[in-house]
C-alpha cells in the first residue's frame, strides 16, 4: 500500500516534525509513506478576493502536479464528510485491495484548495467544521491512518 500526503507549506517546529517522524516510522510497517511538501504563496493579510483565488490556483496546480497518478484522492476540506476511523480503515483496505493500493491526502494551504483540486478529488474529508493549524492536520491525519491501518489488522490501539 503506497501513502501519499501532498500538503502545502513547511514544518517548522521541531514538535510537528518529531510526532510526523513517528507515525512515519509506525506506518513503515503497513504502507509506504510520501510526503510532499509544496510551497505555499504569500499571503499578506490585504488580499483582495481575487488574489486570494489566484493564490488557491497557483497552490492547485502544484498539489495536482505532485498526486501519484492512478491514486485515489482524499482531500481535507472542511466542507467534506465527516467519517468514523472505521470509515476511514474501510477505505483505505478498500483501496488496498480493489483500488490499486494507493491513496493521496491532499492539505491545502492557508486559503484553502483550489476548485480544481476539489475537482480532482475522489473524495473530500472533513476533521470537523473549526479550522486547524496546517501542521497539526498532518499529524492528525498520520495518526488517523496509522489507526486505520491497526483497525484492518485488527492489533490493539483503537479504543
Amino acid at each position: 500500500m503506497q501513502i501519499q500526503i501532498v500538503c502545502v507549506g513547511k514544518l517548522k517546529e521541531k514538535y510537528w516534525t518529531g510526532a510526523i517522524e513517528e507515525y512515519a516510522k509506525r506506518l513503515g510497517a503497513y504502507a509506504r509513506l510520501d510526503i510532499r511538501e509544496l510551497p505555499d504563496e504569500k499571503t499578506p493579510d490585504s488580499m483582495s478576493a481575487a488574489e486570494e483565488e489566484q493564490v488557491r490556483v497557483r497552490e492547485g496546480e502544484r498539489i495536482l502536479a505532485a498526486l501519484r497518478d492512478g491514486a485515489h484522492v482524499v482531500a481535507l476540506a472542511i466542507e467534506g464528510e465527516t467519517w468514523t476511523s472505521e470509515q476511514l480503515a474501510a477505505l483505505l483496505e478498500k483501496q488496498a485491495v480493489y483500488g490499486g493500493g494507493s491513496v493521496s491526502f491532499v492539505i491545502g494551504g492557508s486559503l484553502g484548495l483550489s476548485p480544481a483540486v476539489l475537482a480532482r478529488a475522489d473524495k473530500k474529508l472533513s476533521f470537523g467544521r473549526m479550522t486547524y493549524p496546517h501542521q497539526m492536520m498532518r499529524v492528525m491525519l498520520l495518526e488517523q491512518v496509522y489507526r486505520g491501518f491497526k483497525i484492518i489488522r485488527g492489533e490493539p490501539y483503537h479504543k
